[in-house]
């Protein structure tokens, strides 16, 4: 196809859940007319009330005038099915994570659909190529991977697939300019940027728990550095239970010793804020994490079930080994060509992941250390710890230059 750029000035979102509320309202904010679609009617009836209550709470703290909120409302519609969408410029497509869900949903709209319009998935970790092969037009395919809630958090990964063109590129960058977003560039990989590294760092704390931490431990160390929230207490805010889910609808994961305080936790309906107890228990009504000794009582019934001697873990290993892990990872995809630049990893660690924004970021908070030191200390876990520390063979390559990630 010749058409060397994309226009977008109508779009349409596929799903009128909580990623969907977010993605229509980020397109309404900066002028983009919406079409909105969900196979249930009643929840995208009640997600257009839920816009419209957003935008009038807005109103009332003074954010925009009422005149500003009745535009953006306006550009908000329900469509009935596909074939009313038909000619939307984007089609950003929200559904739950299932690969097979969504290339069913991109096979319909391909089909459908005008020839240069651009089809994105909001999926955040999903293979891009093999939603985009469910198409005849993979170089129109990306993933726009909000953050959640999208209408608030600054970060947008862009994800290109080994097709997606240059034109398609650029449309999305222009777009995520226009909603006032901080855009990432990320290549195609299991979690792309943010999510694959999250992977180590929250595997490490999961890990100390069973050796002989506990969850307000590891949040406090990390807290303390500077995060804006641990990493438990982060998983209940966004809900233990998701995981939970994915794991029992996948059918792989649910045995792995690090998951099985989880595991415990959802069996108990303990499935973070939105149940009043999670790793920490909420009053109602309050967003306060309390320390819940019921909390530590499970955390050591697992591991001793488990077998594990318990020890004394203190901030500094709860900070090295967390810390490290992610910078090694952030080494590994710099290494790969999955993301562009270290200066790129930064800013999505430091806009969707509350990484302390004194410190630079993960890859900038490491060439302060120096990388020397950094691949010392990884060798030192490789040789206690096995295998999953071996540093990343680029981060050897500068350390030996007396470079940084920055220099590359």
């Amino acid at each position: 196809m010749s058409q060397t750029s994309f226009d977008i000035q109508q779009a349409a979102v596929i799903g009128a859940g909580t990623m969907g509320r977010g993605i229509v309202m980020c397109l309404a904010n900066a002028g983009v007319t919406v079409q909105w679609v969900d196979t249930n009617p009643q929840m995208l009836e009640q997600a257009l009330a839920t816009v419209a209550e957003t935008y009038a709470h807005n109103v009332r703290q003074g954010r925009i005038d009422q005149a500003e909120a009745d535009a953006r409302l306006s550009r908000v519609s329900a469509a009935a099915d596909y074939a009313a969408i038909r000619n939307a410029d984007l089609v950003i497509e929200a559904v739950y994570e299932n690969l097979e869900l969504k290339q069913k949903i991109f096979r319909e709209l391909d089909g459908l659909l005008k020839p240069q319009a651009l089809l994105a998935s909001n999926t955040s970790a999903l293979d891009i190529d093999a939603i985009a092969a469910a198409t005849k037009r993979p170089e129109q395919v990306l993933g726009l991977h909000f953050f959640s809630p999208a209408h608030i958090m600054k970060l947008l990964e862009i994800v290109r697939g080994a097709q997606t063109s240059p034109a398609a590129l650029d449309a999305a960058l222009v777009l995520g300019k226009r909603m006032g977003k901080v855009s990432v560039v990320s290549g195609n990989c299991h979690g792309f940027i943010g999510n694959r590294m999250l992977h180590p760092y929250v595997l490490e704390a999961r890990k100390m728990l069973l050796e002989g931490a506990y969850p307000q431990q590891v949040d406090a160390a990390l807290q303390g550095f500077g995060f804006a929230m641990g990493p438990f207490r982060m998983y209940d805010v966004v809900g233990i239970d998701l995981e939970w889910r994915a794991r029992e609808l996948a059918g792989q994961g649910q045995d792995a010793p690090e998951v099985q305080v989880d595991n415990r936790l959802c069996e108990m309906g303990r499935f973070g804020q939105k149940s009043g107890n999670g790793y920490y228990h909420y009053e109602p009504g309050s967003r306060q994490a309390e320390h819940d000794p019921e909390v530590d009582a499970l955390v050591l019934r697992v591991s001793e079930g488990l077998g594990f001697q318990r020890r004394e873990i203190g901030p500094e290993e709860i900070l090295e080994r967390c810390l490290l892990a992610l910078v090694n990872e952030g080494a590994k995809i710099l290494q790969e060509g999955i993301a562009e630049s270290a200066h790129d990893i930064d800013l999505v660690y430091l806009n969707g992941y509350g990484f302390p924004a004194d410190k630079g970021g993960p890859m900038a908070w490491a060439d302060q250390q120096g990388l020397a030191d950094i691949h010392q200390r990884l060798l030192a876990l490789e040789t206690r710890q096995g295998d999953q520390w071996k540093p990343a063979r680029l981060m050897g390559e500068l350390a030996a230059q007396g470079k940084g990630f920055a220099d590359r």
